[in-house]
């Protein structure tokens, strides 16, 4: 079977994007073994996961991703804003504003169309942060998971979870240059008091209105970005009093700007998507 496909990155972060609306593909294959395969760096396409683009009864459009290790994420920011100008640019979808079908939930991101017709950014409203520690999921006696000790074999953490539709630990350091990410990171991700595991996010504090940000996520290791984690860390900054509603999160990869919309509750990310090329690929 013959698969046209887009290669396309956000911050870094990136993906092989894909039409399954006919759900061709998936009657040939599975989409994990799918993404196991093609994002393989050696002898595949490489990337840090797929996204199909699939019909939906309720929604514009479906969103499903797959890891690289072939397990399936709730959500992913910056593959969200990849997805909003894949959909836009080949005329899946013709609005800029698309109301999109997760596993996380409704996710609507907006285009910003260029005079040329093209996205040179999307804003993506990432819904409202979940604070409680049994919907995290996180073990967790409060009512809120703000700065818990958490021990692991690499040290003793406070952690601050959020979930934006996937879990997040949010590790505030003094100097992200000293941290371990890959060791504490797995540490954490796969500790015991997280029952479907974590992505883990290490945060230094610039200003009240910058972070620096490395992350660890869950199933993939450490990548250049996570629109998730940037979102879970600016509301782990401003629960510790570290920072204000806004802020521009610095990840390896590039720069997000996130708000925090505390009348609506929700959080809106902000971000590039980029498209590094197109091709067609036999499986």
């Amino acid at each position: 079977m013959d698969i046209n496909f887009w290669k396309m990155e956000g911050l870094g972060n990136d993906f092989i994007m894909m039409d399954d609306r006919d759900e061709a593909i998936l009657n040939h294959i599975s989409y994990s073994d799918l993404a196991i395969r093609l994002c393989d760096r050696h002898f595949g396409i490489g990337g840090d996961g797929i996204i199909l683009a699939r019909k939906s009864h309720t929604h514009d459009i479906r969103f499903v991703i797959i890891n690289s290790d072939g397990t399936e994420p709730q959500m992913c920011g910056n593959g969200m804003r990849c997805f909003a100008k894949y959909c836009y640019e080949t005329r899946i979808l013709v609005q800029e504003e698309m109301r999109v079908e997760t596993l996380a939930g409704t996710v609507i991101p907006k285009s910003r169309v260029d005079s040329d017709g093209n996205v040179s950014s999307v804003e993506v409203d990432m819904g409202q942060p979940e604070l409680v520690p049994k919907n995290i999921p996180f073990v967790c006696s409060g009512e809120k998971a703000v700065a818990q000790p958490l021990e692991t074999t690499e040290g003793t953490f406070d952690v601050t979870c959020v979930s934006m539709g996937n879990p997040h630990a949010v590790i505030f350091v003094d100097d992200l240059s000293r941290v371990n990410v890959k060791k504490t990171g797995r540490a954490v991700e796969t500790h015991d008091r997280f029952p479907e595991k974590t992505n883990v996010e290490f945060i230094q504090v610039v200003s009240d209105t910058e972070l620096n940000m490395k992350v660890w996520e869950r199933g993939a290791g450490i990548t250049l970005a996570c629109g998730t984690g940037a979102c879970a860390s600016l509301v782990a900054a401003h629960l510790t009093g570290r920072s204000g509603d806004r802020a521009v999160v610095h990840l390896d990869g590039g720069d997000l700007t996130i708000r925090w919309d505390r009348e609506t509750n929700h959080i809106f990310k902000t971000g590039p998507a980029t498209l590094a090329f197109t091709g067609r690929v036999t499986v």
